[in-house]
Order: structure tokens, then sequence, then C-alpha cells
């Protein structure tokens, strides 16, 4: 797919430059029909290129994830007092899908609410396990691990969920729970 995309992109580059190079040069005695400037010309097959570049990046992620098996898992944060995520590892019945350890930058932008898309990918329809490892210093400053399991069942629709990490002031721990998006 990715073959068939690289491909398409080179074919409109090459269509791209053909045009500019016709339209620079007109044939003696031809009248160009179009009064617009060629750096005008080139600008709007540079937008048209664009907007079928987009179609084409939605038409890979409609055939590589179907709506039928498509499993995305987001994470974010409203962490900070107890907790300081340095590590997540996702299993989807017992095959890890995701890791990702995090820079200061990515911690950042999650503290402002920010939404991480952690994975995206194909599960069959029916039930399964997911399994969420989290690391790092927790209350006291010490080396925390955490994991949380949650069953969920896929049906024929896509399944979107969201691990959540959340600071919880009576118990003063850090909580990790599971939202599955409707």
């Amino acid at each position: 797919m990715k073959s068939l995309y690289k491909y398409l992109i080179a074919m409109l580059a090459i269509l791209l430059m053909s045009t500019a190079l016709s339209l620079a040069a007109p044939a003696a005695g031809e009248e160009p029909a179009d009064t617009r400037t060629l750096d005008a010309r080139v600008q709007e097959l540079k937008k048209e290129v664009k907007a079928l570049n987009r179609d084409l990046f939605i038409l890979e992620e409609e055939l590589l994830f179907p709506a039928s098996t498509q499993l995305a898992l987001f994470l974010s944060i409203d962490v900070g007092e107890f907790f300081r995520l340095d590590s997540v590892q996702v299993k989807i019945d017992d095959t890890v899908v995701a890791n990702h350890l995090y820079t200061q930058r990515e911690l950042g932008a999650l503290e402002r609410g920010g939404v991480q898309r952690l994975y995206i990918g194909n599960v069959k329809s029916g039930e399964h396990e997911l399994v969420a490892s989290f690391r790092g210093p927790g209350p006291n400053n010490r080396e925390y691990r955490r994991a949380t399991t949650v069953k969920f069942t896929k049906g024929s629709a896509a399944k979107f969920m969201e691990l959540k990490i959340l600071d919880v002031s009576r118990k003063l721990q850090p909580e990790f729970v599971v939202k599955q998006w409707e």
C-alpha cells in the first residue's frame, strides 16, 4: 500500500513538473488560453496535489484499518503531584502492541491537555483483554509501576479507548482508568 502511495505521489510530482514546464514555454504562435501567471497556476496545482495527498492518506487509513476491525488507544494524563509518567506498555491478549518512553517535551504536551494516539491497529470482533503498564516516579519519588487491566468486547464498529492517569488527592495516589468511547 505504501509503495502505491509513493508511486501516486511520484506521478503527481512528475505531472506537476511537466505541466509547469509546458506552461512556461508555449508553442510559437499559440496564445495561452489561461491568463493567470505561471506562479498562480503552479500554486493552484500545488493545492490540488495537497488535496489529493490528503485524500490518499484517508484512503490508506481506511484500507489498512477498516472500521470493522479498528481499535485505537489514546493516552491522557492529569497528574503531576503523585506520579510522573516515564513509560507505558500496552498488551492486547498477551501481545505487546505499544511501548513508549516519554521525553520532557511529550510529558509537557500531555500535561497541557494533549492526547497521544498510542496505538491504532486491527482486532477481531469478540472478547479481548487489554493490559496497560505504567512506570515512573510515584509518591515520595519512589519507583512506581502499576498496571490496569480491562476486558472489552469489539463489535463490528471501530473501537476507541482512552487510558487516563489521574491524581487522586484523597488517596494520595495516582489512578489509572480505561475509558471506552462510544
